[in-house]
């Protein structure tokens, strides 16, 4: 009986260690990952063929092409997820009816603004603005993103005693 008593208040405890777990586990944040590499699996399955524009300094190159690989082509757009553990309550999230932005002063973090517009309910369209800056090197990116509509990374990048470069890739479905 006692053997029986103990093993039921071990598996209790251990039940009860487990639910506290998934709850410092759940997403402070938007999961941009999650959500991003869903839409890769969505848009390899629809097998879309898209116009992609590729800007370069200003001379730009545009094809109708097939992405075979959603996922590294919006790679930019998953490892810009604001839910690292070491960024835990750095951003601090502004909401109203149709519009969660989230936001972070905190320097030593690239991922400076969220933006996630809602319409009916769904996502409308995500925006990322990504910052990078050391003493010899300044990066600025901003990754846009509407469901079916269209994909954009436009980037700013400063080396010092060197010329800027501008990117840009455009993808509308």
């Amino acid at each position: 009986m006692r053997k029986l008593f103990f093993f039921c208040l071990v598996v209790f405890y251990s039940s009860c260690t487990l639910k506290e777990q998934d709850k410092t586990n759940a997403q402070p944040y938007f999961d941009l990952d999650s959500y991003f590499k869903a839409e890769a699996q969505r848009l390899s399955k629809a097998n879309l063929q898209i116009n992609k524009t590729v800007k370069v300094n200003g001379q730009s190159e545009a094809k109708n092409i097939k992405i075979t690989n959603w996922e590294k082509e919006f790679e930019s757009f998953i490892s810009a997820n604001i839910n690292k553990a070491s960024w835990k309550g750095s951003f601090k999230a502004q909401k109203d009816s149709n519009k969660t932005t989230y936001v972070t002063q905190n320097e030593k973090i690239p991922v400076k603004k969220v933006e996630i517009v809602y319409r009916k309910n769904k996502i409308y369209g995500i925006k990322i603005f990504i910052s990078n800056t050391n003493r010899l090197y300044t990066s600025k990116d901003s990754l846009t993103y509407y469901p079916d509509s269209l994909y954009q990374i436009k980037k700013l990048q400063q080396i010092k005693l060197m010329d800027s470069k501008t990117y840009q890739i455009t993808g509308k479905f």
